[in-house]
């Protein structure tokens, strides 16, 4: 393993990123937006790396009986029956992502409420020119992918809820050791290294289940698949009866599912290790649902990370995706 092959230093990024929340709530503690009344709903706007926060936000605002529907939406254009007391946050880490800039150009003709949150880029401009809220994200760190910056723009975007006093501002923020999970991620990904992997998780859970796959494949440079149980156990997993490839399959159980998720997890990894599918059952860690959500990423990225240098590969880079955005021109 060539631990050289890490060139933008990802590994720092890695052991930093989880205890960034407090500079996302920072960035949006003073936007205001004055509404007519409460939102109708919240639509979130982002692709790839910019969509992850909007995944982590519904998540935690589910667990805190957040009442207003919300979404994220992950194409050119907004739902069909939005209202104009809807809530849009447009999310992207460069400000120029096609499809959320397309999403903006829709609400702005819609008169909608907007907050925008980018580095820079077109996102920054346009609202700018139209006098849009704008959360403007500042990383000190060279080559720094959007994938990592999902703990401070989950952060953002509640606290722009917060400020308008439809969420709670998140207290007594957990301090993680994410070095403590790198020998276990590492020790995993050797395990999974010449193996295509497969997340499984609770519905609950299932935004990490998501999370692993997309760093999967943009660290590790592998094809990689997610599901939820108990969904996957009517369906998906009739594909595993005779698979012509080798598959590494983790499950996340956390002590606060569903029992009968619980026996179905432990069912499926039965049956799959019948069928000489390797199984890694992985007890999601923590005191509270934030402290879960970031323990398990963490773990995530190492074995992400190591799965890249088992690959010969640097993590950091995605230039499939930029060869395609130059194409798509």
């Amino acid at each position: 393993m060539n631990k050289n092959l890490d060139k933008s230093n990802l590994r720092k990024v890695i052991l930093e990123y989880p205890n960034n929340l407090e500079i996302g709530a920072e960035l949006a503690k003073d936007i205001k937006l004055k509404l007519k009344q409460k939102p109708s709903s919240l639509v979130i706007c982002g692709m790839g790396g910019s969509a992850l926060p909007g995944d982590y936000l519904i998540a935690y605002l589910k667990r805190n009986n957040f009442k207003i529907p919300t979404y994220v939406i992950l194409d050119y254009t907004l739902p069909k029956n939005i209202d104009k007391n809807a809530l849009i946050f447009i999310s992207s880490y460069s400000g120029n992502t096609e499809e959320t800039v397309s999403c903006f150009k829709e609400a702005l003709k819609k008169n909608l409420n907007i907050v925008t949150f980018s580095e820079s880029g077109k996102v920054e401009e346009m609202a700018k020119k139209n006098s849009i809220p704008h959360v403007k994200y500042k990383i000190d760190f060279e080559n720094f992918q959007p994938r990592y910056g999902v703990t401070y723009a989950f952060m953002a975007m509640n606290q722009i809820l917060t400020n308008l006093g439809i969420s709670d501002r998140i207290q007594n923020l957990p301090k993680i050791d994410p070095q403590s999970y790198e020998l276990e991620g590492e020790n995993i990904a050797q395990k999974a290294k010449n193996k295509i992997p497969v997340i499984y998780a609770s519905e609950s859970y299932g935004f990490l289940a998501k999370t692993w796959k997309i760093k999967i494949n943009e660290n590790s440079k592998l094809p990689a698949f997610w599901n939820v149980f108990p969904a996957l156990n009517h369906n998906e997993m009739v594909g595993f009866s005779k698979p012509p490839h080798q598959y590494f399959v983790l499950m996340l159980k956390d002590v606060n599912d569903h029992p009968r998720n619980k026996d179905r997890m432990d069912l499926t990894a039965q049956l799959y290790r019948d069928r000489d599918i390797e199984v890694e059952m992985i007890n999601i860690q923590g005191e509270n649902f934030l402290e879960k959500i970031l323990n398990t990423s963490v773990l995530g990225d190492w074995i992400s990370y190591y799965l890249s240098l088992e690959n010969n590969q640097d993590p950091t880079p995605v230039d499939m995706v930029e060869e395609f955005k130059i194409k798509i021109k």
